[in-house]
């Protein structure tokens, strides 16, 4: 498992590890149904503490990457409801475009962004 934490960056270790396993999961590095280190195993591998690999993997249960099984361990198991998960991403989204917007970058430049970054998690924008 290739995590990278970088410790002087001004997000908490928690989240950077949270979002390092949630782009494991878009980009297929981690698959469904896949088991992920112990929170021993992880602490040890990137240097942190077992409550910060504690700590992410209870948000990534309650945002519903992950299931937790007391004597299996921690599953990747992605059963966020869409239409949840649609309403969060849009939510994110207002404040990014808005950034945009203020650095007049165009829709156009908005759209060849995503459809670049989606292009690196083998999925497909546009059907």
């Amino acid at each position: 498992m290739l995590i990278e934490i970088d410790f002087n960056s001004d997000q908490a270790i928690y989240m950077q590890l949270r979002d390092q396993i949630i782009m494991g999961i878009a980009s297929s590095r981690f698959q469904e149904g896949d088991m992920l280190p112990s929170v021993r195993q992880l602490a040890e591998t990137i240097g942190v503490n077992m409550h910060t690999v504690n700590k992410a993997y209870t948000v990534l249960k309650q945002e519903g990457y992950v299931k937790v099984d007391r004597r299996r361990g921690v599953m990747v198991a992605v059963d966020i409801d869409k239409m949840q998960a649609l309403e969060e991403i849009r939510e994110d989204l207002l404040v990014t475009l808005a950034k945009a917007s203020c650095k007049n970058i165009s829709g156009e430049e908005v759209h060849a962004l995503i459809d670049e970054i989606y292009e690196e998690y083998g999925k497909g924008m546009r059907d």
